[in-house]
């Protein structure tokens, strides 16, 4: 039982002693292996997410995302176009109902 107490107050520090260092901003680390560099792109990503000019830039492009259905164009909404119809009709577009078929 002794062990034990020891191991968990080992823990018990060295918890609170890496939350003290977490608190603090610190760079990001890359790493090269084999001569490829390999940036921290979870470290890129919360300092890209503290960003408060990042915050609204992405809030509008979110909104800019978000056309209304009346607005998006007929090919987005999976309404037939006039150069899509003329591409399933062949030469035939405009003067028959029935698509153009190769000759057998």
């Amino acid at each position: 039982m002794n062990t034990l107490w020891r191991f968990s107050l080992g823990g018990l520090l060295l918890m609170a002693l890496s939350g003290a260092y977490a608190e603090e901003p610190l760079g990001c680390v890359e790493v090269t292996v084999g001569g490829y560099r390999a940036p921290n792109y979870d470290c890129l990503s919360q300092q890209m997410g503290n960003n408060p000019e990042g915050a609204a830039a992405a809030e509008k492009n979110q909104e800019a995302l978000n056309v209304p259905v009346n607005k998006r164009p007929p090919n987005q909404v999976g309404l037939a176009t006039p150069a899509a119809t003329s591409t399933r009709m062949g030469n035939t577009f405009g003067t028959s109902v029935k698509p153009q078929r190769p000759p057998n």
